[in-house]
């Protein structure tokens, strides 16, 4: 004869609920979520910023923004000049061989007039693209300005002796002159070591870390 089933015996046979597996822990407990990255103490991107040229820098611009406005001068004085300086021109061509037409010293005149207008103008916007290039620090703006300057001292000994003739002419020499002087002067500023540094950097840059002041670079 079997004995008696207990109470106890009744309630352990009982199917017991499953138990959560985070009450149960060990290993087959979820993965704990990764802690969030700190945004304290890392160094941020660097900045871009505006920061005003060295003074050899802002000379040289100052040199050439006066050299491009003298050479505007003398292009409008040139042409202003066309009437009174085409007679002198044909009568020191003339003095060079008398022996050809009349219509052929005027037409010398006339080419030699234009051609020294047309290298003046030229050479003014060539300058003037130039100095927007210096002034976005682009490589060998300053060869592109030196060989301008070249062209214009070579365009000044030509126009001295064929163009420039008479009274009228000797402003004009003069101010052409002045042009040379001041783009050399300003070429002279922009090869000194804190403008060549300048160009070389290409672009200001800030670099930032959080809670610490930037240092510009």
């Amino acid at each position: 004869m079997k004995p008696e089933a207990t109470i106890s015996d009744l309630e352990a046979a009982r199917p017991q609920p499953p138990v959560a597996a985070a009450d149960r822990g060990g290993a087959g407990a979820p993965p704990q979520a990764p802690a969030r990255p700190t945004l304290a103490g890392k160094a941020a991107a660097p900045v871009l910023v505006k920061l005003a040229p060295p003074v050899s820098v802002r000379l040289a611009q100052l040199g050439w923004v006066l050299s491009l406005v003298t050479g505007a001068v003398a292009v409008v004085y040139l042409f202003i000049i066309r009437e009174t300086q085409l007679p002198e021109m044909t009568e020191a061509i003339k003095a060079v061989d008398g022996t050809r037409a009349e219509e052929t010293y005027s037409t010398a005149a006339e080419i030699l007039y234009w051609t020294a207008f047309g290298i003046l103008a030229v050479v003014l916007l060539v300058q003037v693209t130039c100095l927007v290039s210096f002034n976005n620090r682009r490589p060998r703006a300053r060869w592109w300005q030196f060989g301008s300057v070249m062209v214009l001292g070579i365009a000044l000994i030509g126009i001295r002796e064929l163009v420039a003739v008479g009274e009228r002419g000797l402003p004009l020499t003069r101010l052409l002159a002045l042009q040379v002087g001041l783009a050399l002067l300003a070429l002279a500023f922009s090869v000194l070591p804190p403008a060549l540094k300048w160009s070389a950097r290409r672009h200001d840059v800030r670099a930032v870390s959080p809670g610490v002041g930037g240092a510009d670079l």
